[in-house]
């Protein structure tokens, strides 16, 4: 069959240089996954997410730009009818998701987002995995639950706190939605204008975009970082104010409450850390943890009972444990000093030892 071009309309020539265009992007595409594979299967095996890791987070990060969008759109939509633009209105919350569209632009491989990301999955996924204490170990009630009934009033309001952050974010882990972000401010303030950019690119006129930009102020303004589970555990980890001989208590409790969160501000503390570098301390594992529990100065009972909960590799630690028991706490505390420098210190101190 021969095809004479005298006979194409100028609609079929459209739909060609369509058709062209869509080639060319998709061997763009093509290029790009080539080198994303070369770059996967050359990743070392400890830099490489888990799957249910990668599940989990590509979840969590789906969640929280549709609970951002979700509001950003409900309040322009509102914003709209009262000035009775119904249609567009009601065209606003018909309109497309805006996740693909933050994930095409790059956006959402933020560096600080993403880092936050995969440390908060981590630390949520770890908890899965502890073995549950038996009760002679910490009694008829968890340690959570025996704070909330503390003497201490500063105390048992923090131990509530952690507890009902604790259940919205088993939730997400659950159902696959968030209600919050609980992202600390300056990620969900970045989160936020990123996903009302994107909406912006739906909408016309100035008027929409004035009713997004007071939307998205709105958002920002009730946002409260200390919904967050690291933030309420760091408040109760405070009001307790462990003493030396009561650190090892309270940690191993935690662990066996699988409250991660709470070993977590526990250990950050003791060491005055922040709780960023002390999770990444405890959900990367090995020798820094192992440091850090002597930093401490726990003993080598406690130590054994924490590293065969967070050891990805018992056998290892166990060779390994009376190395660590041979560190002192004024060793180990002098090889973490680093980590307890403010965070924009060691990136600077990072960035200049790069070139």
């Amino acid at each position: 069959m021969s095809i004479d071009r005298g006979d194409i309309d100028d609609g079929a020539r459209r739909s060609a240089s369509q058709l062209l265009a869509r080639a060319a992007a998709s061997l763009g595409r093509a290029d790009r996954g080539l080198a994303q594979t070369i770059d996967d299967f050359y990743m070392p095996d400890d830099a490489r997410l888990d799957e249910r890791t990668r599940a989990v987070l590509a979840g969590t990060l789906t969640a929280m730009v549709a609970v951002v969008e979700g509001d950003l759109r409900r309040q322009v939509a509102r914003s709209l009818t009262a000035a009775g633009d119904g249609d567009r209105a009601r065209w606003l919350s018909e309109g497309d998701p805006v996740y693909d569209r933050l994930a095409a632009a790059g956006l959402l491989r933020d560096p600080d987002l993403m880092r936050e990301l995969i440390a908060r999955t981590r630390q949520d996924l770890l908890a899965d995995t502890l073995p549950a204490a038996t009760p002679d170990e910490t009694g008829a009630a968890s340690l959570l639950a025996r704070l909330t009934a503390s003497a201490d009033s500063h105390v048992a309001g923090a131990a509530r706190a952690l507890m009902a952050a604790a259940a919205r974010r088993r939730g997400l882990l659950d159902t696959g939605r968030l209600t919050h972000t609980e992202l600390p401010a300056e990620l969900h303030h970045r989160l936020t204008w990123w996903v009302a950019a994107a909406i912006h690119e739906q909408l016309a006129g100035a008027d929409a975009d004035r009713a997004l930009a007071d939307a998205a102020l709105r958002a920002l303004g009730a946002h409260d970082e200390s919904d967050r589970v690291e933030g309420a555990a760091m408040r109760l980890a405070t009001a307790i104010d462990a003493q030396p001989d009561e650190l090892a208590a309270l940690l191993t409790h935690a662990l066996g409450d699988r409250n991660v969160a709470l070993f977590v501000a526990l250990l950050a503390l003791a060491l005055r850390l922040d709780f960023a570098v002390a999770r990444q301390v405890v959900v990367g594992g090995g020798d820094p943890l192992w440091l850090a529990l002597r930093a401490a100065d726990l003993d080598r009972a406690t130590i054994a009972r924490i590293g065969l909960a967070l050891s990805n590799d018992v056998e290892a630690f166990a060779d390994q444990l009376d190395a660590i028991a041979a560190v002192s706490p004024v060793e180990a505390r002098a090889a973490l000093a680093p980590l307890a420098l403010p965070h924009d210190f060691r990136a600077a101190i990072a960035a200049l030892a790069a070139r």
